[in-house]
């Protein structure tokens, strides 16, 4: 997360000649057959920022302070005409890098489009933000810092909504929870919404469990400003399960992921896990995490399809 903010930290103030340094700094520390061509007097570059040896890519950069699509669709234009006349048999693909952080101008990604039908079959790929950063994941810490120019700290625990956060309440829920009465009613609806989201054998006993004490979260949070950050903790929550959705499929490896997000990657003792896991269940009931069911949904209608 820390290297993500710095690149595009970095990314935001280059432009031009800056830009071309460096991707050809990032690009070098990435792929030992990666060639940083530069200019050199009255030849230019050949039409050519860079090239890969193995892949036989040509890298064409563009990085104005003002994008402007017609002066976009000339450089591109310009690069290509060079690139196909003086480096004949050096590359099979042209890549079109450029700085806009939004993403491809939707003229330019016309261009390349034809250019794709117009020039077979010579092949055509676009780099921008996206693809760089994901090119710096791929980097080792060392030639990441080297790239980015800044030390990346790394701990051995990683938190999602940061345990700190989330400290005072645990340590409420461990001074307050007593064990509760196993033939305790729970709410219906729950019951419901654990079935549509087939939440079944030990992830759900560990919410059903973490719902006799969730009472406890909402007396945390009543009242004054802690009420301000009970909807900020509960907005995090939903946002983070909406990013997980879409990567797991199965609703126990969500609410496994859901639980690291609280506690962090490290081995917590049983009581914090607890503890973490009420939290989970309160948040489940506010159904700021895994969806509601409609409201004519029956457990015999088939399951929803996991986004």
């Amino acid at each position: 997360m820390y290297a993500r903010i710095r690149f595009l930290d970095v990314l935001y103030d280059l432009y031009e000649t800056a830009f071309e340094d460096f991707f050809h700094k990032l690009m070098c520390a990435r792929h030992p057959d990666f060639l940083d061509v530069r200019t050199h007097g009255n030849i230019g570059d050949q039409g050519a920022d860079g090239l890969s040896l193995h892949s036989r890519k040509l890298y064409a950069c563009y990085a104005p302070q003002t994008p402007d699509a017609s002066k976009i669709r000339g450089k591109f234009a310009s690069d290509l005409k060079s690139a196909k006349a003086q480096r004949d048999g050096q590359f099979d693909t042209f890549v079109f890098v450029h700085n806009d952080r939004r993403g491809m101008h939707p003229e330019i990604a016309g261009v390349l489009a034809k250019a794709a039908v117009d020039h077979r079959p010579l092949r055509f790929e676009q780099m921008g933000s996206r693809r760089l950063w994901q090119e710096c994941l791929g980097l080792e810490q060392a030639l990441a810092e080297d790239v980015l120019g800044c030390e990346i700290p790394i701990k051995d625990l990683v938190f999602g909504v940061g345990l700190e956060d989330l400290a005072p309440l645990l340590k409420h829920l461990q001074e307050l929870r007593t064990p509760a009465d196993p033939f305790m009613d729970l709410p219906d609806v729950p019951h419901v919404k654990l079935d549509f989201n087939a939440l079944h054998g030990e992830a759900r006993e560990d919410l059903q469990r973490g719902m006799r004490h969730s009472h406890l979260v909402d007396a945390f949070y009543d009242g004054g400003m802690l009420a301000v950050e009970h909807d900020e903790v509960a907005r995090g929550f939903r946002l983070y399960y909406e990013q997980v959705r879409a990567e797991w499929d199965d609703p126990e490896d969500v609410l496994w992921q859901l639980e690291m997000y609280v506690l962090g990657n490290g081995q917590q003792p049983r009581r914090v896990q607890r503890n973490a896991r009420v939290v989970l269940a309160h948040f489940f009931e506010r159904c700021d995490i895994f969806d509601a069911p409609p409201p004519d949904w029956h457990p015999d209608t088939p399951l929803r399809v996991p986004a």
